[in-house]
């Protein structure tokens, strides 16, 4: 038969017999036992475990073979508990319970056979698994069983959870509620076995479609102006003494980060079925976005020191640092820590969105070292504004020189956007569309800003684009 993944019918009837099938090679793991067994397997698309009690554990209450508590059935990401001597009891003192766990059978038993409103977006959360009490009369259940499902996917806040079980056609609640659930796992309790699998539901967003266009066009425009921006650097004379290694490798991190990123959110339907291939693309993003913020604060560091010098050296900037070391402190700070993360959760890379996953919070990673960078960058951007405050007082003299530092302060305000002070909306968005835009336009937009401030506000390079438009166009 060939199975169309567009047909409900279909892809219910395909469901219904690999559950059957899978339920049926299981049961004939079973045998008889007097004590206790257990047998399992685990293949590519398929986790089972099996356990079996018989009377010399169940029904010798003196018996040093008694069990007070039969042993958690595990797969990779699913457990059970259950009461399986209870069970027992009520077999003649024997019973056995088996539990499977599937890996790829989403594809056929979709979320979207959830017969919840229409107006929701569902997503599966967790593998689905299965449990049947096998080759055993009496199947009612003594007490509740729970099953603890891990989460396959990052965890909506605003999302509905809820535990659901198959009944031939549609995924339904009925007899299942939510015990315990944080952002990695959840436990949920149903009255009775079947097959069983954990639902999301979010309301689907009006904005997003706005916001991914929105993000695409700001995004090109500034990758556009970074391309620029390095052209400039590279092409244009600087006066001895300015030092554009910070700016020139922070435009480098920008656009790789940024170009990236968007190919990435591009084509990531294509991405995702690849899990190695997400996992290595997220890496290199935190590495890329990681030594954006190095950058970030190394251009904080000498623009400090460029101001601090302004009282006693006038305008005249000098290179304190060399080339060398900048750039070594640049890409190695970045690959140092990406490095520590892989070899101490490598499984933490690869989201759904091809990004780093929030399990265990991995997350931090990214987030620690931004955080310490924004504040230390932001005490920096503090201390310049002080300093040229200071300095504004002291030349009341010459007019010439007060305009030059006014146009100081105007960039130095701006530079708080190539400093990226502005990453700092982003603890603050919280579902507000305004916010959000914001922080779109202004953190995408860095290397527009650098192009502005270090390239088309620079008298020098202005006269040298004004020569080489009047070559190209006498």
């Amino acid at each position: 038969m060939n199975l169309s993944m567009d047909d409900p019918t279909q892809l219910v009837q395909a469901g219904n017999q690999v559950l059957k099938s899978s339920e049926k090679l299981v049961s004939m793991l079973v045998k008889e036992t007097n004590t206790s067994e257990r047998v399992s397997f685990i293949r590519e698309t398929v986790e089972a475990q099996v356990f079996m009690v018989g009377p010399q554990v169940t029904l010798k209450k003196n018996s040093n073979l008694t069990l007070d508590k039969i042993p958690q059935l595990n797969t990779t990401n699913a457990s059970i508990d259950i009461d399986l001597i209870g069970n027992a009891l009520n077999n003649n003192g024997s019973a056995a319970v088996a539990f499977m766990s599937y890996n790829t059978m989403e594809n056929l038993l979709k979320p979207d056979f959830f017969n919840k409103p229409n107006n929701t977006v569902k997503t599966m959360m967790s593998t689905i698994i299965s449990a049947t009490l096998p080759k055993t009369n009496n199947t009612t259940l003594t007490k509740p069983v729970n099953f603890t499902l891990k989460h396959i996917r990052e965890l909506n806040k605003s999302g509905n959870l809820s535990c659901v079980y198959w009944n031939i056609r549609e995924w339904i609640v009925d007899g299942c509620s939510v015990v315990k659930t944080n952002s990695s796992f959840i436990v949920c309790s149903c009255h009775h076995l079947s097959t069983f699998a954990l639902i999301m539901q979010t309301r689907p967003s009006e904005e997003g479609p706005l916001l991914e266009s929105m993000n695409v066009v700001f995004v090109i425009v500034g990758l556009v102006f970074t391309s620029l921006a390095l052209l400039t650097f590279a092409f244009c004379r600087w006066k001895p003494g300015v030092n554009n290694v910070a700016r020139i490798n922070l435009c480098i991190s920008l656009l790789s980060a940024h170009l990236l990123f968007l190919l990435t959110q591009q084509f990531i339907k294509l991405i995702k079925p690849h899990k190695e291939l997400c996992a290595v693309i997220s890496g290199a993003l935190h590495f890329f976005f990681l030594s954006c913020f190095v950058w970030m604060f190394i251009e904080a560091v000498l623009l400090f020191i460029c101001v601090k010098n302004l009282s006693q050296i006038s305008s005249r900037q000098r290179a304190l640092l060399s080339s060398a070391f900048l750039i070594v402190i640049g890409y190695v700070i970045a690959f140092v820590i990406v490095g520590v993360s892989v070899g101490l959760v490598p499984e933490g890379y690869g989201s759904e969105q091809c990004w780093i996953k929030q399990e265990r919070g991995f997350i931090w990673s990214f987030l620690g070292p931004v955080c310490f960078i924004l504040a230390i960058n932001t005490i920096l951007f503090i201390s310049i504004i002080i300093s040229l405050n200071s300095t504004l007082k002291n030349l009341k003299a010459e007019v010439s020189v007060m305009k030059q530092t006014k146009i100081m302060v105007f960039k130095t305000l701006a530079q708080s956007v190539i400093l990226g002070c502005p990453w700092i909306l982003g603890f603050f968005i919280n579902n507000n569309q305004m916010m959000e835009i914001l922080f779109l336009i202004l953190n995408s937009q860095q290397g527009t800003f650098i192009f502005i401030i270090h390239c088309f506000l620079n008298d020098q390079v202005r006269q040298q684009y004004v020569k080489w438009m009047r070559a190209v166009f006498p």
